[in-house]
């Protein structure tokens, strides 16, 4: 990207994993994003973890936002970010939302969660977040 170019904007895919059917959450978070002018690609409901893979390296997206109420973010996680790996994507930055039990946070963001936003996170934290902490790609 030339010098002085303005930045492209920062691309999220917002998923709901597993058999979890309450994405009123998500899409309040896929607002606030698509607000703070990030491109948001929403995958819906009851999603693999290689339907959401597949479908973010297809978007080319930077994140994959989870939101997750089930309790099954300790198997949907790790091979989500398993997946990634598997394809060479390991740049994707995975962030993670919802009824997240406090001592799963720091197994979780060893595996290598971004972040862990659970209930009574602000969306301004979480906009914040996705700004800070964007990966830098294809400089050379």
């Amino acid at each position: 990207m030339p010098q002085g170019a303005p930045s492209p904007p920062i691309r999220v895919l917002v998923a709901k994993p597993g058999l979890d059917g309450h994405d009123r959450g998500a899409k309040v978070i896929a607002r606030a994003l698509r607000d703070a002018g990030m491109e948001v690609i929403y995958t819906g409901l009851r999603q693999s973890p290689e339907q959401i893979v597949n479908a973010a390296l297809q978007e080319d997206v930077e994140f994959i936002g989870l939101s997750i109420l089930s309790g099954a973010h300790m198997a949907i996680v790790p091979r989500v970010l398993e997946l990634l790996q598997q394809a060479d994507a390991g740049d994707i930055r995975v962030v993670v939302g919802g009824i997240i039990p406090d001592a799963d946070v720091p197994v979780l963001i060893e595996q290598g969660v971004a972040s862990i936003f659970q209930p009574g996170a602000s969306l301004a934290s979480i906009v914040s977040f996705i700004r800070e902490s964007r990966p830098e790609r294809g400089l050379a």
